[in-house]
């Protein structure tokens, strides 16, 4: 398999970035620090906010992203003890941006994409939290073709041999590095069930001595069908935990949604994580201000397929300002009857709730996600996903839920 050697470059920090430079492939501004001093130095030069998080960890363990120096005085104290005398890696944090996801397998002279995902949720949600689709809903052809490319030079600069997972940033027509991993990755499975190709058994021969033409796989399967992988959560098992999701994995399973179409797919995703979307009935919607704008078309989706709603205040007062009636409910800390005493009557149906960093909206927005959880009233806490939920919820009023055998779909692809 892959030699320790090249493990150790895309791994170490500064050999990994004179391969990229080398390749002539970007990556987020980024540096590394022993200490706190040096962090506050790189921190302030890249720019706030940034993601920081140790080298040599799975799961994104003790990895935070900060957005000025004395949150980054908090996170550095965990970071520096998880690291175990390694360097501390900071990234600038690209907001808004779309990460994807690619598996890919090679013998050492061919490199075959397994599948390219793109993730719902936006960058800085740990890939193993966020759901993603197989094939990529809105990369345009031009980046996907840099994606491969891409990904075909750094298998070869690392001498891969076996499976290698890359995740990738897209950001104002931008391709951005942001790590390499020559080894499988929990992706694996899930594009193996999306695609019909066995890649771990590949890559298992391949390690062993067997080419990747000796057994047949030389060309990226293209699939006609939509797959989705969503995470499971253990959430209910551990009263008080917040739900939001961060560049710290919490998930611990995974599921997968497949129908011939985006909304459909999501929706059979959402009930295998045992999250039942609504047909019908009244949602409630409270998103911080810089998310408003793009909360109005999910709402009037939502309204098109007869839901009512209803909002905090500030939401409220957007929606109805531009042409979507919304009711107004108090916030926990504002009196009652508020949104948690309405969902305990099951008078709520859907929840989009993306929280903000103010102490007393966090307040708020916690207890509403722990309800939320309490009562099994769907949620979302990203505009991404609201907006996957109200293609899903359309596509189960327009059409009846059907199951087939996945090699129905496989024999389909090409």
């Amino acid at each position: 398999g892959t030699s320790p050697e090249s493990i150790d470059m895309a791994e170490d920090r500064k050999s990994f970035q004179q391969m990229l430079q080398k390749l002539g492939l970007v990556q987020p501004a980024n540096d590394t620090a022993t200490d706190l001093e040096q962090a506050l130095e790189i921190a302030n030069r890249i720019g706030y906010p940034v993601v920081v998080r140790p080298s040599y960890v799975l799961g994104g363990r003790a990895m935070k992203i900060v957005y000025d120096d004395s949150g980054l005085r908090d996170f550095m104290e965990e970071a520096v003890h998880v690291a175990e005398g390694h360097p501390i890696l900071i990234d600038k944090f690209l907001q808004d941006a779309t990460e994807i996801d690619v598996d890919a397998v090679s013998d050492g002279e061919l490199t075959v994409i397994g599948g390219i995902m793109e993730h719902i949720e936006e960058a800085g949600i740990h890939s193993g939290d966020s759901a993603c689709v197989l094939p990529p809903r809105t990369i345009p052809e031009e980046i996907l073709e840099q994606i491969k490319d891409a990904t075909k030079a750094m298998a070869r600069e690392l001498k891969v041999i076996g499976l290698m997972n890359v995740q990738y940033a897209v950001k104002d027509g931008q391709l951005y590095v942001l790590e390499v991993n020559p080894r499988a990755s929990r992706t694996v499975p899930f594009v193996s069930k999306a695609t019909g190709v066995p890649l771990a058994k590949i890559a298992t021969k391949v390690m062993l001595g067997k080419s990747l033409a000796d057994q047949g796989f030389t060309e990226e399967v293209h699939i006609d069908h939509v797959a989705v992988k969503e995470s499971v959560f253990p959430f209910r098992r551990f009263p008080g935990v917040d739900v939001v999701l961060g560049p710290e994995m919490k998930s611990t399973g995974e599921v997968m949604g497949i129908d011939s179409d985006f909304g459909m797919a999501f929706a059979k995703s959402q009930q295998g994580a045992g999250l039942f979307l609504p047909t019908s009935g009244t949602a409630f919607l409270s998103v911080k201000q810089s998310d408003k704008e793009a909360l109005l078309p999910i709402a009037k989706a939502l309204v098109k397929a007869g839901f009512d709603i209803t909002a905090t205040e500030g939401t409220a007062e957007f929606l109805n300002k531009h042409g979507v009636k919304a009711k107004r409910v108090y916030k926990v800390s504002e009196g009652r009857p508020n949104v948690i005493d309405l969902m305990k009557n099951g008078k709520i149906n859907l929840v989009i709730n993306t929280p903000s960093g103010r102490k007393k909206t966090r307040s708020d927005s916690y207890y509403l996600r722990r309800t939320c959880l309490d009562y099994d009233v769907p949620y979302f806490t990203t505009i991404a996903g609201a907006k996957a939920a109200a293609e899903a919820i359309t596509a189960l009023q327009n059409r009846e839920l059907e199951v087939k055998p996945l090699q129905d779909y496989y024999h389909s692809s090409k």
